[in-house]
């Protein structure tokens, strides 16, 4: 007979045979009185636990375990005690375990026995998975990469360190922290304050510097992170701040980019978390991709940018006729790959009348912002030789497009200011317009109201069938009238259809009606168009100044071609 558990101070006897099954066995066992006092334990669970039977038999499993006592192992094995059905239970253990156990909680006529299973390589496993996948939602698709990559640290702790940062090198070369987290919430402040003082002052061997200029991970053993050789790593209040956080090591990946390094993604881990080459391989592919994300987001910025440029060098100034006041904005897309087709434009034709344009070339990129220049310069030729009619100058355009294949499609609304003799005694203007599949103008009346414009008619969009028929519609307006060419991007939103933006548009522009023109403008877009918009947002806005007033100053200086004749009204 072979003894192996106490009970009550007593060496209890059993079979050999059975007393060496539960000693070889490689799950761990952990037998418990009804007293919660430890009878027996086997080879396989002193070394999962971290303690010697010595220590632990006769010993009250609260005390040696005192984490259990409010968590999940705790409560499933009061359960199991007071249902007399066993219990599974999966958890984390903290230090100075720091390891998932998954325990089978059997209750038996003498007490409760508990079968000890260690999960942590088969948990962790999965938290990276996991990780990697989060990782991979917060980056794909952002429209701040920088800062969804900022965010990265909180999802790494405790997963693959005790304390993480991000510090991303910008175009000037200078180094940026943009993000941190610690597995105490409370100790996160002292991880933001390192990664500060980090940036403002480190030596050239600071291991964040050597993984920007060597593109190679750098890891910071346990003697380099005490006494003087510390300073090799850092100095001032950083060196200040590792001593208080007190890593046993530290890792630094290189954030690479396509064909540069971005950033560096460092890694804390403390006393009671080794450095695990596992967590370290999936840090590095968390690297990878926000590398990836980062570049992206810096080539999508220039690609942004090329198409801004490239659209605002062709939206020239409007000119500013006798008694008439234009302004005109344009906003690009918040996305790179919605910036391109919106255009405006205001100018003179031979006799006098003003013309304002308003377009969009289907699609969202520089092929888009291109055809645009085409359409517009086309519409300018076409427009200042002549005095002909919307209509007409929208059908001339067309037939150009299919003589030259162009092989693109817009919608646009043109719309002509014009004045007879009469007219301009009885103290109107005519606007006479056409409108290729744009969303109509708008029109503010002097005292406020907006007028519907209900009867307008659309005609075919340009750039599918040239000999369509157009028409040119015809409204009266007294001086003082407001009127607005705009593009879908300033009425349209994801959640909502183009009537519901229209009726938007109306009741701001009532609201703001009173307001000198820039400013209404400027009102407009702010309160219909999101911070971050969609589409391209251009407009383009006239007002009408009385004529039997001195030219008003917000009207601006008055310049005009020199073969346009002079206003009769006179200035």
């Amino acid at each position: 007979m072979a003894r192996w558990w106490r009970t009550g101070g007593e060496v209890e006897d059993t079979g050999a045979d059975d007393a060496q099954t539960l000693e070889t066995m490689p799950i761990g066992l952990i037998e418990l009185d009804t007293e919660w006092s430890v009878r027996f334990i086997n080879a396989a669970a002193e070394r999962m636990v971290g303690y010697s039977r010595n220590d632990l038999l006769g010993r009250s499993y609260w005390a040696a375990f005192p984490a259990n006592v409010d968590n999940e192992f705790g409560a499933a094995f009061r359960r199991a005690v007071t249902t007399r059905e066993p219990q599974s239970v999966e958890a984390f253990y903290p230090e100075p375990l720091n390891q998932w156990f998954e325990v089978q909680a059997v209750p038996t006529p003498q007490g409760l026995w508990l079968y000890v299973t260690e999960v942590t390589v088969r948990r962790r496993a999965g938290e990276r998975l996991a990780l990697l996948s989060r990782v991979s939602d917060e980056l794909v698709g952002t429209l701040n990469a920088p800062a969804a990559v900022g965010r990265i640290p909180r999802v790494m702790v405790p997963a693959l360190a005790s304390w993480a940062t991000v510090t991303l090198l910008g175009e000037d070369g200078g180094l940026r922290d943009a993000g941190g987290w610690h597995a105490d919430p409370a100790k996160t402040p002292l991880v933001f304050r390192y990664s500060a003082a980090a940036q403002e002052s480190s030596p050239t061997t600071a291991p964040v510097l050597r993984a920007l200029t060597t593109g190679a991970p750098v890891t910071v053993t346990t003697a380099e992170l005490t006494g003087p050789a510390l300073g090799m790593v850092a100095t001032g209040t950083a060196r200040e701040m590792l001593q208080v956080l007190a890593p046993a090591a530290m890792v630094v990946l290189p954030i690479r980019g396509r064909d540069r390094v971005l950033g560096a993604l460092t890694l804390g881990h403390d006393r009671h978390r080794p450095v695990d080459p596992a967590d370290v391989a999936t840090a590095t592919a968390v690297a990878e991709r926000a590398g990836l994300a980062l570049d992206n987001a810096r080539l999508y910025e220039q690609q942004r940018r090329l198409a801004e440029e490239l659209q605002r060098s062709m939206l020239t100034a409007p000119p500013e006729p006798d008694h008439a006041e234009i302004v005109v904005r344009y906003l690009p897309a918040a996305e790179a790959a919605r910036v391109g087709g919106d255009w405006y434009d205001a100018f003179l034709q031979p006799d006098g009348a003003t013309v304002l344009v308003i377009g969009d070339v289907v699609g969202h990129d520089t092929t888009a912002a291109a055809s645009m220049g085409q359409l517009r310069s086309m519409l300018r030729g076409i427009a200042v030789t002549g005095d002909a009619s919307p209509a007409q100058l929208l059908a001339q355009l067309d037939a150009a497009m299919t003589q030259l294949q162009l092989h693109t499609y817009a919608t646009a609304a043109l719309a002509r200011f014009e004045q007879s003799p009469d007219d301009l005694e009885r103290g109107i203007t005519r606007m006479r317009w056409a409108n290729a599949g744009h969303p109509p103008p708008l029109v503010i009346h002097p005292d406020g109201t907006v007028a519907e414009l209900a009867s307008w008619r659309g005609d075919l969009m340009l750039g599918v069938d040239s000999t369509a028929q157009r028409n040119d519609s015809v409204v009266s307006l007294d001086r003082n009238t407001t009127v607005l060419l705009y593009t879908d991007g300033l009425i349209e939103r994801r959640d909502a259809d183009l009537d519901d933006g229209m009726s938007r548009l109306r009741a701001a522009a009532a609201q703001l009606a009173g307001l000198p023109l820039d400013e209404l403008c400027d009102r407009l877009i702010e309160q219909l168009v999101e911070t971050t918009p969609e589409d391209d947002v251009a407009l383009v806005a006239i007002r009408l100044h009385r004529q039997d007033r001195p030219r008003p100053d917000e009207a601006g200086p008055r310049i005009i071609p020199p073969t346009v004749p002079e206003d009769p009204a006179g200035t």
